[in-house]
């Protein structure tokens, strides 16, 4: 496979694969259902859309959509319209799990539900963002793949090898064969005052053994993670140094800033999805753009085996 290195190379590559099915909890929202209607029309996936019927025919009519492009089904409770769609992955009716106007929390609840959830046992709830940022791509002519910047708030050792392989699966699935993943912190020293230093190296150390899909180094600081520059200048030499195709944060502070930083004021797109899951599962905020949310049902599509 021909490496992906743009987010419009992504929706490209899905119009030769088969159609994927996303489902939608509570799919009565004005974005989610132009953008569903976008995927639809881009060839890229079959959407269900379960929330008010009453209301996402008037949306159609507003918007100027076909309602004949979707599966609906009628269930204004916005709680019940979550179980089911997550029900629908989990009995293999769906591909993809998305959510509509539902609360971020009530969404997460459905997911990690105990009995019916989508979390298998011992599995660690992550989030991967794929980012097409005009300087860095221009430069390097590709994507940044990226976590986790939504979901753990202070990753432990074995979360942040979860986080690594869940990145490197994403790599892999844009045809990356041997992505190299940059294990971030503010500095390249090792020090023991800086927990994400010591295990940034401890994943490192293991990483050809555990990640033998895959170069691995750190810890890194953001500039020598993806600049050839900053790497002569300090005199760094590693195997990944200035051409990262995967970036680990150690903390959800700074990756959290990394991916607002890239989207308000790098003029960046992005993807993003929750994995860990049986299946992929978009999480999108309400006020995220159409756009946003379409390249987001790509990822999720994208990424389902």
């Amino acid at each position: 496979m021909t490496p992906i290195t743009s987010l419009d190379q992504l929706l490209s590559s899905l119009r030769s694969e088969p159609r994927r099915k996303v489902a939608v909890a509570a799919g009565h929202d004005p974005n989610t259902i132009q953008a569903a209607a976008r995927a639809v029309a881009e060839g890229i996936a079959e959407i269900t859309l379960v929330g008010d019927g009453q209301r996402i025919a008037e949306l159609c009519r507003e918007h100027g959509l076909d309602i004949a492009a979707f599966t609906i089904v009628d269930e204004p409770d916005v709680l019940a319209a979550g179980v089911r769609t997550r029900d629908m992955v989990r009995d293999g009716d769906a591909d993809v799990l998305m959510k509509g106007l539902i609360a971020t929390s009530d969404y997460m609840k459905t997911i990690l539900d105990k009995e019916r959830g989508l979390l298998p046992p011992g599995a660690v709830l992550s989030h991967v963002s794929v980012f097409e940022l005009p300087a860095f791509t221009a430069r390097h002519g590709k994507l940044l793949i990226v976590g986790d910047v939504a979901i753990i708030p202070r990753p432990d050792l074995a979360a942040k090898k979860q986080i690594l392989r869940y990145c490197l699966d994403a790599a892999h699935s844009f045809g990356i064969e041997r992505p190299r993943a940059a294990l971030i912190a503010a500095t390249e020293k090792v020090s023991p005052r800086m927990r994400a230093t010591v295990e940034a190296r401890a994943i490192a150390d293991a990483a050809a053994v555990e990640f033998p899909d895959a170069v691995v180094d750190g810890p890194l600081a953001l500039d020598v993670a993806i600049s050839p520059e900053a790497c002569a200048i300090k005199g760094l030499e590693s195997p990944v140094g200035g051409a990262a195709d995967v970036l680990v944060f150690p903390n959800i502070e700074s990756g959290n800033v990394f991916y607002k930083a890239c989207t308000l004021l790098a003029n960046g797109r992005l993807a993003a999805a929750v994995v860990g899951t049986t299946a992929p599962c978009v999480l999108t905020s309400r006020a995220d753009s159409e756009e946003s949310k379409l390249l987001s049902i790509a990822l999720g599509c994208r990424l389902v085996r």
